[in-house]
Order: structure tokens, then sequence, then C-alpha cells
């Protein structure tokens, strides 16, 4: 069994009123993504291990989800930051990408994130490219992830197809793709 190293953050990407229900943009699943997120900044809280926040906001009112402000933008609150927990603020799918980001994990000499969120076929895929592309070792919880339906020429996805094929490119060249339960056995 691989055990989560102690230079190991946990990177909470999107999780975010918005996609839960009543929000502008409801994802599938939004609920248990959640709880296994929440399980997972708990064990890390626990173990004081550092644990990052990221949340998106569109740069205009015209956005159909996360406008500027908005209390869809913020974070649920069964997983929001306490105390000193950074929270990164972004403007597009990948939480690199003019953010402080980088140098956060670099300060604090991340070498391996564990990462949940959403949504799968957007920033959770974005964001593990870009952490892959910049030599982090990546583990996605997987069943900490949510997404929607997509459409594509007329063909509706399910959102479990859409989660799947993301999974399933994420684990061949990016990251390692587990479920949350393995990867708290693995903290003990």
């Amino acid at each position: 069994m691989t055990q989560v190293q102690p230079n190991t953050a946990l990177l909470l990407i999107d999780f975010q009123n918005d996609y839960f229900p009543g929000g502008k943009w409801e994802l599938t699943n939004t609920q248990r993504a959640t709880d296994n997120g929440a399980k997972l900044l708990a064990a890390f809280r626990q173990k004081q291990m550092p644990v990052i926040h990221v949340r998106h906001e569109f740069e205009t009112d015209e956005a159909p989800f996360f406008t500027p402000g908005s209390q869809g933008a913020q974070i649920h609150s069964s997983v929001a930051a306490v105390n000193d927990e950074p929270v990164i603020l972004k403007h597009s799918a990948n939480s690199f990408k003019e953010t402080d980001l980088q140098e956060i994990l670099k300060s604090r000499n991340i070498e391996n994130l564990i990462v949940a969120g959403a949504m799968s076929h957007m920033c959770i895929d974005a964001g593990v490219r870009a952490a892959a592309d910049l030599g982090y070792n990546v583990t996605v919880a997987q069943d900490a992830c949510a997404t929607m339906d997509q459409e594509f020429n007329g063909i509706t996805i399910p959102a479990e197809q859409v989660h799947a094929s993301f999974m399933a490119a994420l684990g061949f060249a990016y990251a390692r793709v587990e479920d949350t339960e393995i990867l708290l056995e693995e903290m003990k």
C-alpha cells in the first residue's frame, strides 16, 4: 500500500454553492463528491497537513454562474477554509493560471497533490494536467469529484460517462485516480 507522504497537500477545487441544488449550475452527485471531499479535508486537518482551497469567479456579471461577489461563488460551508488555509481565486479553468498557487505550493515544499472538486471535465481536468506538467505527483480522489451531463452534436452524454471518460484520460498519463476510502486508509 502506498502511504500519503508528508509533502502532500489536499487541493480542493471549486466546491462552490452554484454547483449545489438551488444553485445556478447544479451538478450530478455534488453532495456525494463534497461528502468525500469533506472526509479528506478532515483527515488532512487531523494530521495537520496542508490544505489549499480554490474557488472560481468569472470576471463579469454576465456569467452563467460564479458571478463576482455572489453567494453562488462562495465555497460550500461543508468544505470551507478555516484558520490559515489559503483560498486561491481564479478566473479560468486552470487553477495555476494567473494565480499564486504555484508559489504557495513551492513555499510549503509540496511535491504531491491529492485533488478533489468540480467539474471533472473542466477545472479538475485543467488543474490536474497543469499540476502534472509542473512536475507534481497528482492523485485524483475520483469519487470526490462531480460533473454534469454534456451535449455534443445533439447527443447527450450522461454525467457518469463524462466523469468516467475524464478520469480514464487523467489516469492514463497525468495522475493516479483513486477512491477516497483508499486514500483515507493510506493516511492511517
